[in-house]
């Protein structure tokens, strides 16, 4: 190796550990910040924030990606070296383009608005959050055309989340999708079936739910040596560390599904994380993918493995065990209501068919926010004038319509197409596994879930950034991505329970 890619690496390295102690200042925002400490955290975390875009745009890193290029490190693309190699190039080019002074301003910009969003939303009062609304949005027009973009400025935002995408394919694929669960939804919707979903909304104990949740998230494959599960106000999964995984979750007495399905999913995304390759921690061979990838793998546990007969037949007695609420529901009863299909209000609580809705909606309004077609201030009335066309309802309140989602407060724009992608890689990889092993239904009702991990792990998680989502989904399915397979995981699931 040269003595310009051992520099590099340890550079890289730095940077990563400074990343992780932003992390864990995140999180710790998130989950156990007093009030009052929030003005000086914003601080901190501008300041580490400051110092990773130093590190990041230091001009060393130019000479040695200059000294390495073109060499025999680079020669096979999806070897280790050339993936540190090429990973490194497009982060300095990247960051290279963005003024210390922005990196910084977006830190601040975020973390305040990520608190004025806990209390707006707590008050349902959309006119705090705005101005902090305001302010994110332009940075990150400012954020997009510093970094350029060939067709659309909303390109330079996706690039973040799924590397080398374009709006327009995203665009391509949702409407594809949209145009085949129509008509499924529609047939539903028609079916005159229905469960009876107060089997949900009965007396279900917080400890009782913190228990059981954890339990299932260990028998999947989470590592609690490794990682933890605290509460926040809106679920999500952070590293801190190659052994330091933090999951957080949400809980509501009268409502079954909410921390359950949340555990799992987040416990899916930890997963992933927990399966990187600990000796390439910092570089590209043990970073995730894409944000779509990485989502392929909460929402797989969440629902093609949570939501199944098989899951349920393995787990059900247990359930029934923790919640006296459970003891006179029959598991058929039981599986139709976690699987019911009704258009919603809140996105993180939506079926797996309705879901997608939510995602698109979300997707149209931030790139007519970017391109200021519509202002901030016009959004709530551009969110219910959308639920009404997309799934023909309406918030109540601002707090259930646009301030249910905590990721415009904290900049993260481009990411909400990621959620319906990750929808179809799920189905597409879950379908090869069930193929590769043998049938899976089998291991679920005995209980028996560490073959999929271990499947995952070495197909998907550790190939890290070693190839491009397109050549990881031809890699391991043999074939591109495709909607059908989401399709027709939804169908086979759902037309027997309704009758369709």
């Amino acid at each position: 190796m040269s003595d310009a890619f051992e520099k590099l690496c340890d550079h890289s390295r730095e940077i990563a550990l400074l990343n992780s102690i932003e992390s864990l200042l995140d999180w710790d925002a998130r989950c156990k910040l007093p009030e009052q400490g929030s003005a000086y955290r914003t601080e901190q975390q501008a300041y580490v924030a400051k110092l990773v875009h130093q590190k990041q745009t230091d001009p060393r890193i130019g000479d040695w990606l200059a000294d390495v290029q073109g060499t025999n490190l680079t020669a096979d693309p999806q070897s280790d070296t050339a993936t540190i190699i090429r990973e490194a190039q497009r982060n300095y080019d990247k960051q290279t383009k963005l003024p210390v002074e922005l990196v910084e301003a977006l830190t601040r910009a975020t973390n305040d608005g990520q608190h004025a969003w806990v209390e707006a939303r707590r008050e349902n009062d959309f006119s705090k959050f705005l101005p902090y609304l305001e302010n994110v949005y332009q940075l990150k027009r400012e954020q997009a055309d510093a970094i350029g973009y060939e067709s659309c400025r909303y390109d330079a935002l996706l690039d973040d989340y799924e590397p080398g995408e374009k709006t327009s394919t995203v665009r391509a694929a949702l409407e594809a999708l949209r145009t085949d669960l129509v008509p499924l939804l529609e047939a539903i919707q028609g079916s005159g079936k229905s469960p009876d979903r107060s089997i949900l909304t009965r007396d279900y104990p917080v400890s009782k739910q913190e228990s059981f949740g954890s339990q299932a998230a260990k028998a999947i494959g989470f590592e609690f040596d490794r990682g933890r599960l605290d509460v926040t106000h809106h679920p999500f999964c952070t590293e801190a560390g190659p052994d330091d995984c933090r999951i957080t979750t949400r809980y509501d007495l009268n409502f079954f599904n909410m921390a359950f399905f949340g555990i799992l999913h987040e416990a899916g995304h930890g997963i992933y994380d927990q399966g990187l390759r600990k000796s390439q921690y910092g570089l590209g061979p043990g970073h995730y993918l894409s944000l779509g990838i990485h989502e392929s793998q909460s929402r797989m546990w969440e629902n093609q493995v949570g939501r199944s007969r098989p899951f349920w037949d393995h787990w059900y007695g247990a359930a029934q065990e923790h919640f006296n609420s459970l003891q006179d529901v029959s598991l058929d009863d039981f599986y139709f209501a976690i699987n019911h299909v009704e258009p919603s209000l809140i996105r993180v609580e939506a079926d797996e068919l309705t879901y997608n809705l939510h995602i698109i909606i979300r997707f149209e309004l931030e790139q007519a926010l970017i391109d200021e077609q519509i202002k901030p201030a016009d959004l709530p009335e551009a969110w219910n004038t959308k639920y009404q066309q997309y799934l023909g309802i309406q918030p109540p309140t601002d707090a259930d319509g646009v301030m249910q989602d905590v990721h415009w407060s904290a900049g993260l724009v481009g990411y909400f197409p990621t959620y319906s992608l990750g929808n179809l890689y799920a189905a597409q990889f879950y379908q090869q596994a069930d193929k590769d092993l043998g049938g899976l239904d089998e291991l679920f009702r005995r209980g028996e879930f560490l073959e999929l991990k271990r499947w995952a792990g070495e197909k998907i998680h550790q190939r890290g950034r070693n190839v491009t989502p397109a050549e990881l989904v031809q890699e391991v399915t043999g074939e591109p991505l495709s909607h059908t397979y989401l399709i027709d995981h939804l169908q086979s699931k759902l037309s027997p329970l309704y009758g369709i």
